[in-house]
């Protein structure tokens, strides 16, 4: 069959239709243009002197893919569960052992350590020894830490906070692995525009329920929920035990594990410098919002700001995953920055809602973005490590983003952490913008899924 049937009976099986053959010039009643479709599936031109108008890959198909759906809702579950993990130790150490703001923020930061550095610790594992064998020794871990920490002295606590936050089963970067294997190429946007937008709920919802839970039980009681959510999330995707690896590369294991040299160049550092510039920016701006907010006396409306933030950013995602062509991530960034310098003219709860709307719509296509330029750079054989590399530049961008900001903060005023914040993700994506224009081309890869994803590589890397 020629290429042209091809792509005709591709339209109709697609479109429950005919296989018949498909003519350009076809008229619509009531349209002034003429309809025609290429070589690609799913691209419709409408022949108006350039313009075009492409139809992209729809939610409801990567939700059909086999076992994608039950993985998203069983990752959500942990997703939402570990994001709460600070503010449940918060509480725990304020009000269940009658110690400081500042002895909190010691837990929460020896747990933040352990995530970042655990990330492509527990990558490299899950290449080595498969998901299953992670997930047992993670989630085994998890039972431990959680049920010792209504009887851990203070000092015991922060070691174990560690251990914990080191070995975290691991909800966020095998999602991402799983999407990269179950998906094409084509539909790689539109998946991790679903995987930034179930991040942007987890953290609205996790750390919302901790609080209201905190204020009707004890915070031991409140511990013991949470670790059972994060155990039953990690045994939920262990039953699931999704494919980390598509059909064509279920050989890159036997083939050996590639050299870090190999994977870890330009290309991929300036996508985890941008990792780590947007999480900077994210953490810099939820501070900056109760700042702003405090100074004005309308600090209890800082959780509207920040609901409006994560609406908005889910919004955007969903946006971005339905756009017909990829945005190079310096940009997405970069944008990003622009926009959230100047939420500091805000003085009140009401503005202040009206310019992070800016920020919001655009983190989560810029987190989305960043997933889907570290899966295309990442050999299969060392997924998993690249993907736990991202996720530790995002923990390491969220741990020194409120610092960085709240400096700016104290030497200034609170609009001056808006602009700290920006300048930090602008700085990140001129980075990754330079570093990206010294990228090498990707070698021809031989595979049609290979080859699907060489075409669209340049774009992402950047």
């Amino acid at each position: 069959m020629s290429k042209r049937g091809r792509g005709a009976a591709d339209a109709a099986r697609l479109h429950d239709g005919d296989e018949g053959p498909q003519q350009c010039g076809f008229k619509i009643p009531g349209h002034n243009d003429s309809l025609c479709q290429p070589q690609q599936m799913n691209h419709y031109l409408w022949h108006d002197g350039g313009s075009s108008v492409t139809q992209v890959t729809g939610y409801r198909q990567i939700l059909a893919v086999p076992g994608m759906a039950s993985l998203l809702g069983v990752s959500f579950l942990a997703r939402t569960a570990i994001t709460a993990v600070v503010m449940a130790l918060t509480m725990y150490v304020v009000l269940g052992l009658n110690m400081s703001y500042a002895a909190a923020g010691g837990v929460a930061a020896a747990l933040t350590t352990g995530l970042a550095l655990g990330g492509p610790l527990l990558g490299r594992m899950i290449d080595r020894r498969g998901l299953r064998a992670v997930l047992l020794v993670t989630v085994a871990v998890q039972v431990v830490f959680w049920l010792s920490v209504p009887i851990l002295p203070y000092r015991a606590l922060l070691g174990a906070a560690f251990a914990a936050g080191l070995l975290m089963v691991p909800a966020q970067p095998v999602t991402r692995q799983a999407i990269a294997a179950m998906t094409t190429a084509e539909q790689r946007r539109a998946a991790f525009a679903l995987e930034s937008v179930q991040g942007e709920l987890s953290y609205m919802v996790g750390p919302a329920v901790v609080i209201l839970c905190a204020a009707k039980v004890s915070p031991g009681v409140v511990a013991w929920g949470l670790g059972a959510a994060i155990v039953a999330g990690g045994t939920g995707i262990a039953l699931l035990n999704p494919p980390l690896r598509a059909e064509d590369e279920a050989d890159a294991g036997a083939a050996g594990r590639p050299p870090r040299r190999a994977w870890l160049r330009v290309g991929m550092i300036a996508v985890l410098t941008m990792a780590f510039g947007t999480t900077t920016l994210l953490s810099g701006v939820d501070l900056a919002i109760v700042a702003t907010l405090e100074e004005a006396g309308q600090v209890s409306w800082a959780a509207v700001v920040v609901a409006v933030l994560g609406v908005t950013s889910v919004a955007g995602g969903l946006v971005y995953g339905a756009l017909s062509r990829s945005v190079p991530t310096w940009l997405l960034l970069g944008l990003l920055g622009l926009v959230t310098i100047p939420a500091g003219l805000a003085h009140d709860w009401p503005w202040l809602c009206v310019a992070v709307v800016g920020t919001g719509f655009l983190a989560a296509p810029t987190l989305s973005a960043v997933a889907d330029a570290v899966s295309r750079l990442a050999p299969a054989g060392v997924r998993g490590e690249a993907t736990g590399l991202q996720s530790s530049a995002q923990s390491a961008g969220f741990a020194l983003g409120s610092p960085i900001v709240g400096v700016a903060i104290d030497v200034s005023v609170p609009a001056g952490g808006f602009v700290a914040a920006g300048l930090a993700g602008l700085a990140a994506a001129l980075t990754g913008c330079l570093l990206s224009r010294r990228c090498p081309s990707p070698r021809p890869l031989t595979s049609a899924r290979g080859e699907s994803a060489r075409r669209t590589d340049a774009t992402h890397v950047q």
